[in-house]
């Protein structure tokens, strides 16, 4: 089988073609940052009527760089939630579309679910049963990936996300939107050691995240300082390695708990190369593997849409042809392929 995968969840704009026996055939994306800088942050209205402009175009380049004809496509794939209502409509209201006047089935998926098989693109894919650490912009959770579909939430956080105390921080130090990789690539200069910032929950026993104070102890750490390029880079850092310590902490504790082997991270904070390296080097002193999708499959992508689509259409689900999308959507509602209510 062969699916066009749609992305629109936010503020990226994507499609691309995934082949059973080829894999990936082609993707093509396009990034709304530079819409949104001029805002801090993204701004769902104007997220939206972009997606408007740029989607179908994207679907043609991709088909067209794929080499596929609309009649080898067995399916669509389009992310039905979660995210911002708006921007999913759009992706939504497009698939519908073209799968009606392709005559094909469609399917609307779950976006988290296409970051835990982003994966499955790479030469070598996870085992499973295996634990995957999401970590984005908007969530932050450790889930027992037991099969694909079978998702056991074992813990998340408790109100801001990794990769929003990221952002945050980033914004209260005057740095550029997107806030998280800028963030990031100042850390790489700051010094060790200078800020010391609380490592949330990790003390605490359990397996949730907690990441609302990190903001707060940075404006406090800073008020009466000069915000010199050199104590930006040192904040950077101590907030940088505050998150990091926790996720991991938190991460080999499921290890521990599940007894898996195999870690998988998804999401755009696991694109972070310094969360990278001290997550292998603990998994790896403990006897597990940690597996990582390719940056350009951490962020929001159609690929890990199309691929998600792709398993669920080759089981026989199809979606009814109505335009439904949902804004909060739990992982744990998911069912293995096949057997999901159409």
């Amino acid at each position: 089988m062969r699916v066009l995968g749609i992305e629109s969840s936010c503020d990226e704009s994507a499609a691309a073609v995934v082949d059973s026996r080829a894999g990936l055939l082609g993707q093509a994306l396009h990034s709304q940052v530079d819409l949104h800088r001029r805002y801090g942050g993204v701004v769902p209205e104007l997220a939206s009527r972009d997606h408007v402009r740029r989607l179908l175009p994207l679907v043609r380049e991709v088909l067209e760089a794929s080499g596929t004809a609309p009649e080898e496509l067995g399916g669509i794939a389009y992310t039905a939630g979660p995210g911002l209502v708006g921007a999913l409509l759009t992706g939504a209201a497009l698939a519908q579309a073209l799968a009606l006047g392709w005559r094909l089935p469609v399917l609307g998926v779950h976006h988290l679910e296409g970051h835990l098989l982003a994966p499955l693109l790479e030469a070598e894919v996870p085992p499973f049963p295996h634990l995957a650490l999401l970590v984005s912009g908007g969530h932050t959770m450790l889930i027992d990936v037991r099969r694909i579909g079978e998702y056991h939430l074992l813990g998340e956080t408790r109100d801001d996300a990794a990769g929003e105390a990221f952002d945050k921080v980033a914004k209260l130090l005057g740095l550029p939107y997107p806030g998280g990789p800028e963030l990031a690539r100042l850390a790489t200069q700051g010094q060790p050691g200078r800020f010391h910032f609380p490592r949330p929950m990790r003390d605490r026993p359990g397996l949730e995240f907690s990441f609302s104070g990190l903001k707060t102890a940075v404006m406090l750490a800073v008020r009466e300082r000069e915000l010199t390029p050199a104590v930006k880079a040192d904040v950077a850092r101590g907030v940088e390695d505050a998150i990091v310590e926790t996720l991991c902490a938190k991460a080999l504790r499921a290890l521990e708990f599940t007894g898996h082997e195999a870690l998988v991270v998804a999401g755009g904070v696991g694109a972070n190369q310094s969360l990278r390296a001290q997550l292998t080097a603990a998994a790896r002193a403990r006897g597990a593997r940690v597996y990582y999708p390719r940056p350009e499959f951490c962020t929001d992508n159609a690929a890990m849409i199309a691929l998600a689509g792709l398993v669920r259409l080759s089981a026989g689900e199809c979606s009814p042809r109505t335009v439904r999308v949902r804004a909060r959507w739990s992982i744990a509602e998911l069912a293995p392929p096949g057997k999901a209510a159409s």
